[in-house]
């Protein structure tokens, strides 16, 4: 197994500093929903746009970014990505009613949504596929983190300080982030780090890329599987935060920082990710994670106490990066000559998926109860997972087949 240079050990660390910057301007307003519902005068449902628009967003923008990473380069844009997010977090920290929030969601959104695909998609083009999941892992380390600082962050600003200051220290975030993303990426022109993909280069518009990608038998299923992953694993657990809060009566930052332990539980497994994945193999991974994950939303859906929630949340976070990190890398491999746009797409249909799952959450909460909704949710991951575990299993006949 070879190792990375230090240059790219170097552009991967920063990617995950920005990874997770990005992930946690998704999952900072998670805690502060109750809290935004009862200052805008608005319901539950309503105070969630907050999280389906930035959803939304995120996923049509990667309409854009993705033949922007093929053609102008993957590092630059994000970079010019990151510091573009520090703008929308600053006309956060002034809004004066939901729509400007959801307003300034959108405009980080649109930043945010280059961050974590194009990042995925410039290692699959400079870290060679022995090396790959691992080193996904490391910028996936940026991800995870994300998710306990987003969900940790909301909760205890909107306690303490106010929801407002959670994006000033945003927009600081945001702006070194960049700004560090900005020089590295000079210092790559100077020593151009080389590519480990051999594929011609592909240069036609998105849509004839995306045709490509799609008509793909392994592709399609690998991007049916992310929709299914956004609704029912990103999109429900935002409302994690408000169940603890509304069923347990914990306060919003306990709540956050409860669901934060979702993110560490993640962190566990990227620290151990080389490991796992020698030791299991894909399909293992695959349904030992979402068997685990699974387990955990029954406990933490049903939980009479906060101290069990608190052993569930972090068990989930392991299960599903498990799950997590095996997507990440079949989606960096579905069409090599256009990965940024290959990427892309998969993180369309993850962030679809979440735009729908939140919604669909929040007004479930009231028909049936938080406790079924996250169950439920589980479930439905453990059956997918199961499924896309058996296709696996038989991936080079699907790819055979495009």
């Amino acid at each position: 197994m070879t190792h990375l240079s230090a240059a790219t050990q170097r552009s991967v660390l920063l990617l995950s500093f920005a990874t997770f910057a990005s992930m946690v301007a998704q999952r900072v307003c998670d805690a502060m929903l109750p809290e935004l519902a009862r200052e805008f005068s608005v319901s539950l449902t309503q105070a969630a746009q907050v999280v389906s628009f930035f959803a939304v967003v995120y996923g049509l923008s990667q309409l854009v970014y993705g033949p922007l990473g093929d053609r102008k380069g993957k590092f630059r844009i994000v970079a010019l990505a990151t510091l573009g997010c520090s703008v929308g977090s600053v006309v956060a920290v002034f809004a004066a009613s939901l729509n400007m929030l959801l307003m300034a969601r959108v405009l980080v959104a649109l930043g945010a949504a280059a961050i974590i695909p194009l990042s995925m998609a410039w290692i699959g083009d400079v870290v060679d596929y022995e090396n790959r999941q691992a080193t996904l892992a490391r910028v996936g380390l940026g991800t995870t983190l994300g998710i306990a600082g987003g969900q940790l962050v909301g909760g205890l600003f909107t306690d303490f300080v106010g929801w407002r200051w959670a994006f000033v220290g945003m927009a600081l975030l945001f702006a070194v982030v960049g700004t560090l993303l900005w020089l590295e990426w000079q210092r790559q022109q100077v020593s151009a780090v080389p590519l480990v993909n051999d594929e011609p280069v592909v240069r036609p518009g998105f849509v004839k890329q995306a045709l490509m990608i799609l008509t793909g038998g392994w592709s399609r299923i690998v991007l049916t599987v992310a929709l299914v992953e956004g609704a029912v694993g990103f999109g429900v657990m935002a409302i994690w935060p408000s169940h603890l809060h509304q069923e347990l009566g914990v306060s919003l930052s306990a709540a956050g920082a409860i669901v934060a332990l979702f993110g560490l539980g993640g962190m566990g497994y990227m620290a151990i990710a080389r490991h796992m994945i020698a030791r299991l193999g894909e399909p293992g991974l695959v349904v030992g994670g979402v068997g685990l994950l699974a387990l955990s939303c029954g406990v933490l859906g049903f939980s009479p106490h906060w101290l069990l929630a608190a052993i569930a949340s972090p068990l989930a976070g392991f299960g599903f990066f498990m799950f997590h990190n095996t997507m990440q890398i079949n989606a960096t491999q579905m069409a090599p000559a256009a990965r940024g746009t290959a990427v892309s797409l998969f993180a369309m249909a993850l962030f679809t998926g979440q735009s729908v799952g939140v919604l669909l959450a929040a007004a479930l909460m009231v028909r049936i109860g938080s406790a079924w909704v996250i169950t439920l949710s589980g479930t439905a991951m453990f059956v997918m997972g199961w499924a896309f575990a058996q296709a696996l299993k038989r991936r080079d006949a699907f790819m055979h087949l495009e």
